[in-house]
């Protein structure tokens, strides 16, 4: 409890680093350097030293902490660090070319995403990049494949990408700068390259969706139009374009949804007019995703967990019996974070901009980008009701029922048909659009889902609401409680486990499930309940902990990692307690293994990713080792008793870990 205490933030919030990879910051990079404003010496030395930590031993950059190199990754960096005023000898960039030179198309095969911004900085041929024609957007709306029917992230990639793929942009290096890295990124003289041979070849090593027929033929079709564009629509489909493109910045604070899209928009709007008026607040948008520090350098995170940290670390203290002043003060100072975090006004045109309803949610983040989540939202909730049954956490002004009914309409905005929850919105489009998924390295990235782990975390919420407060008018929650709770059921396999989507993978849908359900008022006894709990007693391991592998999110089957991990044992842990007593005999031995593992400063150390999202970009949530593990021992302490509770045992914790030993003699001493 005092190490999670130590990391909460001058605002009130927690916050941990979500670790993902270097594109962000290649990207940042390049666009720092086309719009003329580079970083300083300083900077770039910060720079410099992140991309240095991050490569991997074979010379290459990888999708994620864990992974194999990729092409993708690997030439951004490259030209980014060559950008930055890296000559070609240094030992970083020869061993990334000999790399590159190794796979066995090279360059060539980079993915789309990779073609496009080589292309931007006359890199690569155009002819070989596959056309995204703004006359996309023009389209009619009640088109099954219309872009707005896409996940929110993928639209706004593509926006920007169609804007500026539409205006022929290019920002070409100057000569002896590009002509250096043509010979450096390729092993043939660079205008013998027949790119146009190349349109539809990804490399082995980044393919994760291959091009399918369908996305084959459409590519084709727009490389036809693209020779010769009808003009007066290429022009409206540009305004359109620009018009979302500028909706999108302002109604965001010019942080964009993410720092993907939000560095395309830099480069449209410098593309557009170099001096128009939103190109220096977006490029000081984009800077809200800057994470930096002197173990590890400068970077940029593909989002902020604001709200989502602070969620579960309130969560976690609130679950302790006994709060000392220290933590009865941080949850105060939390409950105001939260409190000004919600969505408490509309955005003024939220349909023009293709977006659903925000009143009364929360971001991932801190809100300012004003895209809540319904999750997050869900876990703010379920939070806030956890504080105030407590009862003894002085708080200046609870939110009053108007703001918590806000919010639950905004978590009722996101149920799908289907009874599941999704993110952002609710779902637009069918799966068929997975047909032409055309991100090549991400898998359902095309349209919203119904979401196990979503979609548990709503449920909770709404059924804690009922506890306070009545039903809305036509006994709306009640009846998307029964239509949650009849989608979870449906997505249990038949070996007891749920599939997860953002974590890994399935120890976390288990945990949020188990949570969900229980929290709905369905019994242990229960046999989905029973049957979940039975797959994390078969999944434990013989040091009492458990760990997953990344690579069951890759593979769809349960994959054991080679050791026992922090995060996964918690969310084991927090689950078998929704089921089973404390004193059972596996949640003792995992506690038992939890408290090993402890450090002397009260955390526990990083281990493997322990996030996701579309399938194959694996995160670290750097505060899950925290508040997770937490979060085990204090429910653990309250469900064992006042025996375990005194107020010398949660200044040290030893009760927990002592009752824990009990069970199992993992021969753990404090």
């Amino acid at each position: 409890m005092k190490h999670l205490l130590s990391l909460q933030r001058s605002a009130g919030d927690w916050e941990g680093e979500m670790v993902w990879c270097t594109m962000i910051l290649a990207q940042a990079v390049i666009v720092r350097t086309v719009v003329g404003r580079p970083y300083d010496a300083r900077e770039r030395a910060a720079i410099i030293r992140h991309f240095e930590l991050s490569q991997l031993a074979d010379g290459a950059w990888g999708m994620h902490p864990e992974s194999r190199g990729y092409v993708f990754f690997t030439v951004l960096a490259y030209v980014a660090l060559r950008l930055l005023g890296l000559g070609p000898e240094t030992s970083m960039l020869a061993r990334a070319r000999a790399w590159l030179h190794a796979q066995p198309e090279g360059v060539k095969a980079v993915p789309t995403w990779g073609k496009f911004w080589l292309m931007l900085l006359g890199l690569y041929g155009r002819e070989g990049v596959n056309a995204v024609p703004p006359e996309l957007f023009l389209l009619p709306r009640w088109l099954p494949f219309h872009p707005s029917r896409f996940y929110c992230h993928t639209r706004l990639i593509y926006l920007g990408i169609a804007y500026l793929s539409g205006v022929g942009f290019s920002a070409p290096l100057s000569d002896p700068l590009r002509d250096a890295l043509r010979s450096e990124l390729y092993a043939e003289p660079y205008e013998s390259v027949d790119f146009g041979a190349f349109r539809h070849t990804v490399a082995r090593t980044d393919l994760y969706v291959p091009i399918s027929r369908v996305l084959r033929l459409v590519y084709d079709l727009l490389a036809r139009y693209e020779r010769r564009p009808w003009k007066a629509l290429r022009q409206r489909a540009l305004a359109l374009c620009f018009e979302q493109i500028l909706r999108e910045q302002r109604s965001t604070r010019y942080q964009g949804i993410s720092p993907v899209s939000g560095l395309l928009n830099c480069l449209a709007i410098f593309a557009h007019d170099p001096r128009h008026p939103d190109l220096a607040p977006s490029l000081e948008g984009v800077e809200a995703w800057r994470w930096e520090d002197e173990a590890e350098g400068l970077r940029y995170v593909g989002a902020r967990s604001n709200a989502w940290d602070t969620a579960f670390a309130v969560q976690a203290l609130t679950e302790l019996p006994e709060l000392d002043e220290e933590a009865k003060h941080a949850l105060s100072r939390a409950h105001a974070f939260l409190d000004q975090a919600q969505m408490t006004a509309e955005l003024a045109d939220y349909r023009e901009a293709w977006r659903d309803p925000a009143l009364g949610g929360w971001c991932f983040s801190d809100g300012r980008h004003c895209w809540p989540v319904s999750d997050c939202a869900a876990e703010a909730m379920s939070a806030l009701f956890a504080l105030y049954e407590r009862g003894d956490v002085r708080i200046s002004e609870a939110l009053g029922a108007d703001r918590l009914r806000l919010g639950v309409e905004f978590i009722l905005s996101r149920q799908n048909a289907d009874g599941g929850f999704g993110t952002y919105e609710r779902r637009r489009g069918g799966r068929l659009l997975e047909l032409v998924n055309p991100s090549e390295m991400f898998g359902q990235c095309m349209t919203e889902l119904s979401y196990v782990e979503c979609t548990a975390s709503s449920l909770g919420a709404l059924a804690h609401y009922l506890r306070h407060y009545p039903d809305l008018p036509g006994g709306k929650i009640t009846a998307a409680i029964r239509k949650a709770e009849r989608f979870l059921r449906s997505r249990q396999l038949d070996d007891g486990s749920f599939p997860g989507f953002w974590g890994i993978n399935y120890t976390y849908a288990v945990f949020h499930v188990a949570k969900g359900l229980r929290m709905a008022g369905v019994e242990p006894a229960d046999p989905v309940l029973q049957a979940a709990a039975g797959w994390l007693l078969e999944k434990q391991r013989s040091d009492g902990g458990w760990g997953e592998h990344y690579s069951s999110c890759l593979e769809g089957r349960y994959v054991e990692s080679g050791q026992s991990q922090t995060v996964m044992t918690a969310w084991a842990l927090l689950a078998l307690m929704e089921v089973y007593p404390a004193a059972h005999e596996a949640v003792g031995r995992g506690i038992a293994w939890l408290c090993s593992q402890q450090g002397e400063d009260g955390g526990w150390p990083r281990q493997g990713v322990n996030g996701v999202f579309f399938g194959a970009a694996m995160l670290d949530y750097r505060l899950y080792p925290v508040y997770f593990p937490t979060w085990a021992l204090a429910r653990y302490v309250r469900l064992e008793g006042a025996k375990a509770s005194t107020s010398a045992g949660l200044n040290d914790a030893g009760p927990a870990c002592a009752g824990a030993e009990g069970h199992h003699d993992t021969g753990y001493r404090r």
